[in-house]
């Protein structure tokens, strides 16, 4: 029987070896701020291993209006765009959390349909440019640094606009262990939602002494 462990074990600088323990994390503010300071935790080159997805955030805690020129009625964990302009929704919650195994669906179910249909561009780029100026960097320069050679800004909005009208959409739950129950209904939604991608990535939390 193949055992894995639950420990991982950090190398210090003086050589030795510091024993780290999988734990849960304190607060989901914590891992959505993991992901807001390193994007790339939601494993691009795991998604697409021959062109692996970059992520742009564009903000935390978008809001998510349920009818035209309407009020937000939800909030989104965070909203990221890939080098293709897909717009990558996602949703965090610790496995401690009951609502990770049916109540967040149907959450993020809402968050798409009524983004879909009620989220103009204009709405996204301010919020990405607004997210910017909120961290004290230029959003022209950032995203220049985030696009491939070549592709102009406005091209990449545009983008952006045409995969959100056809419904070419990701979804990615991210929890520190995904339930069985989860994970069947994102593997049979994945499957039939086409063109959209609903995805979930595990991301483990570790800590030792200090």
């Amino acid at each position: 029987m193949a055992m894995k462990s639950g420990e991982i074990f950090l190398i210090r600088d003086d050589g030795q070896l510091a024993r780290m323990k999988q734990r849960e994390y304190e607060s989901e503010d914590l891992l959505q701020g993991f992901l807001e300071r390193y994007p790339n935790l939601l494993a691009g080159d795991q998604i697409d291993s021959k062109s692996p997805r970059r992520w742009l955030l564009v903000s935390r805690e978008v809001g998510v209006p349920d009818e035209e020129e309407g009020g937000d009625r939800w909030s989104l964990d965070h909203l990221f765009l890939d080098q293709d302009g897909i717009p990558t929704l996602v949703e965090v919650k610790r496995s401690s959390d009951t609502r990770i195994r049916r109540e967040v669906v149907g959450q993020m179910l809402d968050y798409v349909a009524n983004a879909v249909a009620y989220w103009p561009i204009e709405t996204i780029r301010a919020k990405f440019e607004a997210r910017c100026e909120e961290d004290g960097v230029g959003a022209q320069k950032v995203l220049s640094e985030f696009l491939a050679e070549g592709t102009q800004q406005d091209e990449f909005w545009q983008m952006v606009k045409t995969n959100l009208q056809a419904g070419k959409i990701r979804l990615i739950f991210v929890a520190d262990e995904i339930p069985s129950e989860l994970r069947r209904v994102i593997e049979f939604l994945n499957t039939q939602m086409d063109p959209a991608e609903v995805l979930a990535v595990e991301i483990s939390h570790y800590a030792g002494e200090g």
